[in-house]
C-alpha cells in the first residue's frame, strides 16, 4: 500500500528502492514463524513474474539508481534453488522490457551474514550489511524481571565494535546501522535484547560508517544504510518514541553533519 500510494501520488517526495523479503508469510510478528499464511515459491516463472511485478517501482523518477540502474536488494538469496539463474532472468526481462541493466546487491542476512561470499559469484553487483545478524558480544543480563526469560542479551557497544573491524572486502559492501534491537514483542522470553543502545553509541557508529563509505565507495555507491525506521517488533526503529523522543533522529542527522564538516576541512 505505500510503495503504490507512493507511485500514484509521488508523496511523500523522496528517493526509496525495493528490498525483496523473499522468504514465506509466516506470523512472525508474534513468533509463530513456522504457522505459513502464504508460502514462497521459486521457479523461472515466478522470477519473471516477481520482476515484472517491479518494474512500475524500477521506471520511477525516485526510484534510487546507481550508474544509472536500479538498484535492487535481496534478502535470502539461500532460499533461491538456483539465485544466478534468476538474476540472469531478471537482467534479460529489465533489457527486453526497457528497463536497461540493474544493480543488485546481496543482503548479508542469516547463512550469508556467516560466510561471505562475493557478489559476482551469484550474479549481484554488491552486497548490504545487515545488523544484527553476523555479530554477536553475549553478556550477563543487567536485571531479569522475567523468570522464565531464556533469551540472550548483548552488549550493543561491542557489536558496532565488531562491525567495525570487518575486513575491507574487494568487492563493493554497502555499509549499515541500527539503532537498537529486542524483540522481545515478537519472541517473549526467547528475545534478543541489546543492552548499551543509546543515541550516542548509535551517532558513533554511524560516522564511522559514513567515513568509511566516504573513502571506499564511490559516486553513487556511497549509500549507507540503517536498519530500521520502525520495526516495533524488533525493538528497532528510528522513529520518535517515549523513552528517547527524537534523539536518535538527532544522532543521525548529527553525524551527518558531522561528516560534511570533516570534508570539507579536510586538507586537499
Amino acid at each position: 500500500m505505500p510503495l503504490e500510494r507512493l507511485i500514484k501520488t509521488n508523496k511523500p517526495n523522496f528517493p526509496f528502492c525495493i528490498a525483496w523479503a523473499n522468504e514465506n508469510w509466516t506470523r512472525t510478528w508474534d513468533g509463530l514463524e513456522q504457522e505459513v499464511l502464504l508460502g514462497q515459491q521459486h521457479s523461472d516463472d515466478d522470477d519473471r513474474a516477481v520482476i515484472l511485478d517491479m518494474m512500475r517501482y524500477l521506471r520511477h523518477p525516485n526510484y534510487i539508481r546507481v550508474r544509472e540502474k536500479p538498484l535492487l536488494l535481496v534478502y535470502r538469496i539461500n532460499l533461491f534453488p538456483d539465485i544466478r539463474r534468476t538474476t540472469e532472468i531478471w537482467r534479460e526481462q529489465c533489457r527486453r522490457e526497457g528497463i536497461g541493466e540493474i544493480y543488485l546487491a546481496v543482503v548479508e542476512s542469516f547463512d550469508s551474514a556467516h560466510k561471505a561470499v562475493a557478489p559476482a559469484e551469484v550474479g549481484f553487483d554488491a552486497s548490504v550489511e545487515f545488523p544484527p545478524h553476523g555479530v554477536v558480544a553475549p553478556i550477563l543480563p543487567p536485571q531479569l524481571l522475567n523468570p522464565d526469560f531464556e533469551g540472550l542479551v548483548h552488549d550493543y557497544r561491542e557489536v558496532l565494535l565488531k562491525y567495525l573491524q570487518f575486513s575491507i572486502p574487494n568487492y563493493v559492501r554497502f555499509r549499515s546501522v541500527m539503532p537498537s534491537w529486542d524483540n522481545t514483542p515478537r519472541r517473549q522470553s526467547n528475545s534478543h535484547i541489546l543492552e548499551h543502545a543509546r543515541p550516542g553509541a548509535y551517532q558513533a557508529w554511524l560516522e564511522a560508517v559514513l567515513d568509511h563509505t566516504h573513502e571506499q565507495n564511490f559516486g553513487e555507491e556511497r549509500i549507507v544504510f540503517i536498519n530500521a525506521w520502525n520495526e516495533w517488533g524488533e525493538g528497532n526503529h528510528l522513529e520518535p518514541d517515549k523513552r528517547y523522543g527524537h534523539q536518535f533522529l538527532e544522532a543521525t542527522r548529527n553525524a551527518l553533519d558531522a561528516g560534511l564538516l570533516k570534508r570539507v576541512g579536510a586538507p586537499g
